[in-house]
């Protein structure tokens, strides 16, 4: 598929949290795993300065929850939302400031805070607070500009840590941490650009040395739209590898509902208001599993007819979802698990003469489906007609909306796309003044640029530009230099973290285990002689696996012992020995295989380009 020719337009935001404290208060930004009291709360939407209420805000009321928060022992009153914030952290303006710059954006004349309705119960308050910071400025991919539209500051949200029914448990230790956000033009073209864009902003902020790292640390938004589609946001992506896929597959789906908005006015369909039919009694015998089991629970069995919209239901044979699967997920926003359609079946315990009947009874002709959700029947009813209202959505196109990213690159619905009328000002926080005494002294301390750094590499390290690059875009540029300068051997340093690390991870085994003082421990006692470097990855295996990263035990639990040139001499001995005859035949030809006789018995006990030196000898008195 071109993207460029299709009209693909991608923009991102990336969300990076600071490592400069809490943005509104002096609690430890660190994440825990216990927490000590607990408080409980309701979140109802508020209108915007002209009286509006948020369209995102409204949906996330209607599903009527409410939200546990777990205080933990550096939580205050502030994260409570029971006392101001406190003035905004100056770091994480500086901060701020500082990636502006590096983009070359215009800073604003007075930092406000603004407060953005969110109901979701991410924040105690009721909203998150976000200031402009910067405007105006790009960066280069690949000879390209991306511009940069905006540079703000916000406070992220409570973590999330369980939802059961209509209760959802939030812990507070992630509330307040500062955030960089980054938002894009639409000047991404196609899925790859995409990620490269991603890197390069995420490199720029691991420059200036002010941001956490970590899993959960960063994440991105990403904007798609494309000709005759709708922008649709995904919110919260973190694997970089996955930004393409999920571009792609957004564009399959938005081609595939473009392809069921032009069949349904093909065939006449009208917006509709349907009926909803009680099917409980022709459905009582029923071998589904969820059907019986909300009968006996004193559910209904509730249906309707949705004409015009058979085979538009189902996804298409490349695997791409269509109406279903967004009906589906509309409907769950008011408390089912699912719903069936008629494109699916018979399947999942409805027999076909279940939907024989069901047919009948909604009177049905070829070109109608229909749409069954088994529940408590209030939330049934309330299931039904969103799913009737998504299924009338699909006449007019692809809606906007926010959608969640999933492991496998695909999206699934997640609510209305928010609009400006979340958004009023901040009046508890004061605003700030930025004049050129606060941007000089920034300027004077401007951090080193990825592409500096892999200059400096080169020339300090001795590695290749394609080594210092990969380890910049990993974020391994900082434990490389750290080792690489302290203990020496770089090229033995950025094999282990571009290459054996990588495989390790390939075979399944974790490596977070394997930390930067383990690291170092290992080269040094590699650097001592203990063993050769060939061993490495046996030896973090063996760490991994027995959950022990002490080397020496590592070396014990493999049989791994230094051996002198004497008895790296006896066995090479015995291998020409042996070979002689093959020797002859060869010669200096049979040093590879030869190599890799005697490298399989001393692997990791001995450096290679020792053995190699010692058999090339042998090898030479013999021809001699």
């Amino acid at each position: 598929m071109d993207h460029r020719t299709l009209g693909l337009r991608v923009g991102i935001e990336i969300h990076q949290q600071l490592n400069t404290g809490k943005l509104f208060c002096e609690c430890d930004s660190d994440l825990v795993d216990d927490y000590e009291k607990e408080f409980i709360r309701r979140l109802r939407p508020t209108q915007s300065e002209m009286g509006e209420i948020d369209r995102a805000a409204l949906e996330e009321a209607e599903r009527k929850l409410h939200f546990r928060y777990q205080s933990v022992g550096c939580s205050c009153l502030v994260e409570a939302d029971e006392e101001p914030p406190h003035d905004a952290n100056k770091l994480a303006i500086e901060a701020a400031l500082e990636m502006s710059l590096l983009l070359k954006a215009s800073p604003v004349d007075e930092i406000h805070f603004m407060r953005k309705i969110v109901i979701d119960g991410s924040n105690t308050c009721g909203f998150q607070r976000t200031a402009l910071i910067a405007t105006g400025g790009e960066m280069e991919i690949d000879g390209k500009s991306i511009s940069i539209s905006s540079i703000c500051l916000e406070e992220d949200a409570a973590r999330k840590m369980v939802e059961r029914g209509s209760e959802v448990t939030y812990r507070l230790d992630r509330l307040g941490i500062p955030l960089i956000e980054i938002a894009t033009g639409p000047d991404i073209t196609t899925p790859e650009e995409a990620r490269q864009a991603a890197m390069r902003l995420g490199a720029l902020l691991r420059a200036t040395r002010k941001v956490r790292r970590g899993i959960g640390t960063i994440r991105e938004d990403i904007n798609i739209s494309i000709p005759g589609g709708a922008r649709v946001e995904i919110k919260g992506a973190q694997e970089l590898r996955l930004l393409p896929a999920y571009v792609e597959m957004e564009v399959k789906r938005q081609l595939a509902l473009q392809e069921v908005k032009d069949l349904l006015r093909q065939r006449g369909a009208a917006k509709t208001n349907p009926e909803i039919v009680d099917a409980t009694e022709m459905l009582k015998g029923s071998k589904s599993k969820m059907i019986t089991s909300a009968i006996e629970s004193g559910g209904k069995a509730l249906a309707v007819k949705l004409p015009k919209f058979a085979k538009t239901l189902s996804r298409t044979c490349e695997g791409v979802t269509r109406l279903g699967a967004e009906m589906a997920a509309h409907a769950r926003v008011a408390g089912v698990k699912g719903l069936f359609h008629s494109d699916e079946l018979p399947a999942y315990g409805i027999t076909a003469a279940d939907v024989n009947r069901l047919s009948k009874s909604l009177e049905l002709d070829a070109d109608d489906a229909f749409v069954l959700i088994a529940d408590d029947e209030a939330r049934a009813r309330a299931a039904l007609l969103k799913a009737v209202a998504r299924a009338n959505a699909a006449i007019d196109g692809v809606p906007e909306e926010t959608r969640d990213p999933l492991p496998d690159g695909t999206t699934v619905y997640s609510r209305p796309l928010p609009g400006r009328h979340r958004m009023y000002p901040e009046t508890d926080v004061r605003p700030i003044l930025v004049n050129e005494a606060v941007l000089g002294s920034i300027r004077l301390n401007m951090p080193e640029l990825p592409e500096e750094k892999v200059s400096r590499f080169v020339k300090d390290f001795g590695i290749s530009s394609d080594q210092s690059t990969a380890l910049i875009d990993d974020a391994l540029d900082d434990e490389f230099e750290l080792l690489a300068g302290s203990l020496g051997n770089p090229q033995v340093v950025a094999r282990i973290y571009l290459q054996e690390f990588p495989e390790l991870s390939k075979a399944g085994l974790d490596i977070s285990i394997i930390g930067v003082d383990v690291v170092r421990a290992t080269l040094e006692r590699l650097r001592d002689g203990a063993f050769a470097k060939e061993a490495i990855p046996e030896v973090f295996a063996w760490m991994i696996n027995n959950d022990d990263c002490d080397v020496d035990h590592a070396m014990d639990g493999l049989g791994i012992s230094k051996m002198d040139v004497d008895a790296v001499r006896k066995v090479c001995d015995r291998v020409v020995s042996e070979r002689a005859d093959f020797i002859r035949e060869r010669g200096e030809a049979s040093l590879g295989p030869l190599m890799g006789i005697v490298m399989k018995e001393l692997r990791g006990k001995v450096d290679g380009k020792i053995i190699s030196e010692v058999l090339s000898e042998r090898i030479g008195q013999l021809l001699s």
